[in-house]
């Protein structure tokens, strides 16, 4: 496996990821010790979660729970120095500490909570899990409405949160600062008010990026490559749909709609289950089978030839599935497929 940098940062890390948003829901911690097991043996040393995993739903009475599946897989093991852990601050408006967000003074305390719940002393990579002010991210790029913004506001918060991410970076706690469902305005933003304080600069910005949505292809893209940023890229099997599970209305035990549906959800994948989507999904589904290749590697395989530097992040609800994508991550894709690849986004543009 190869070794990437995170941006312009010290942190080195796997070229892939294994998510771990389920652990403590869908997947028991038998099996979320078994698939960290598993990725290590191939090389995958890279490990993202989020202070409000697991999902599916987020509950504030389960909030931290994957946190301390991976420290209880240290404490276990012995082998911290063998991983890299990314972590995340939840934003406003979510079931985590009654949603209050965060700002410089509760970054320093939620640090010290995930740092406590992972067993660890230092975190490799702290991501702000959505802006404060707003995010066209989880899909809702449709509505939009950045109008009521204060940029002076806007500025200030990032100042006041980059102070205390300066403190936690020479207190040794963290390591790398990262963003998530962030915009191309709000990155350049980061970065230039880090600059202006000396500030930790964005290393990473983990958006949604799959062969279903590739909103990030123009001007995130532009800045990830002028400005040294690493794309963390989640759903990239757009929350199951590329594996073709979903197709003609099937729901499989276990699945994610399985559970949303069970939880009172309505079962749609955040938005992602549309007609549209099924058809394009059915149209890359073929392209996979005449390139003869597995579509679930298609789509991964494809993500590392992107013109921007790309980390994808892998998701499973068990070790199986992990089985399923790991022999495809390096299965390479022809230039003719990727034009093919190119076509269909051409004609199945944004289907949710």
């Amino acid at each position: 496996m190869k070794r990437e940098k995170l941006g312009q940062s010290d942190a080195d890390v796997s070229a892939f990821c294994l998510g771990t948003m389920t652990f403590g829901n869908q997947t028991d911690e038998s099996d979320a010790h078994a698939q960290i097991d598993l990725a290590l043996s191939v090389g995958i040393t890279f490990l993202d979660c989020a202070e409000m995993y697991p999902v599916n739903p987020v509950r504030k009475e389960t909030a931290g729970r994957s946190e301390e599946i991976i420290g209880n897989w240290i404490a276990r093991t012995g082998r911290r120095n063998e991983i890299e852990i990314a972590t995340k601050v939840t934003g406003n408006g979510s079931a985590v500490r009654d949603g209050e967000g965060f700002d410089g003074k509760i970054i320093a305390r939620t640090i010290d909570a995930s740092l406590k719940r992972l067993r660890t002393d230092v975190i490799d990579l702290y991501q702000l899990h959505w802006p404060m002010r707003g995010s066209y991210g989880f899909r809702q790029n449709w509505k939009f409405d950045p109008s009521g913004q204060n940029r002076q506001q806007n500025l200030d918060h990032m100042a006041e949160v980059l102070g205390a991410l300066s403190d936690a970076v020479q207190a040794g706690k963290i390591r790398a600062f990262g963003l998530s469902n962030e915009s191309a305005w709000g990155t350049v933003r980061w970065i230039d008010t880090a600059e202006r304080l000396g500030g930790p600069r964005v290393a990473a910005i983990q958006n949604e990026y799959s062969l279903l949505y590739r909103a990030y292809d123009t001007d995130l893209a532009e800045v990830a490559v002028n400005e040294g940023v690493t794309l963390l890229a989640y759903s990239p099997l757009a929350a199951g749909l590329l594996t073709g599970k979903y197709q003609g209305g099937a729901v499989p035990d276990g699945s994610r709609v399985a559970a949303d549906l069970a939880s009172g959800g309505a079962g749609n994948l955040g938005g992602r289950k549309t007609d549209r989507a099924h058809k394009a999904v059915d149209s890359y589904q073929q392209l996979a089978r005449m390139s003869g290749i597995d579509p679930v590697h298609m789509a991964l395989a494809w993500l590392r030839t992107r013109p921007f530097h790309t980390i994808p992040i892998l998701g499973a609800t068990s070790v199986t599935q992990l089985e399923q994508q790991l022999p495809g991550l390096e299965v390479p894709i022809t230039d003719d497929l990727k034009s093919a690849i190119d076509d269909l986004n051409r004609a199945w543009p944004m289907p949710y």
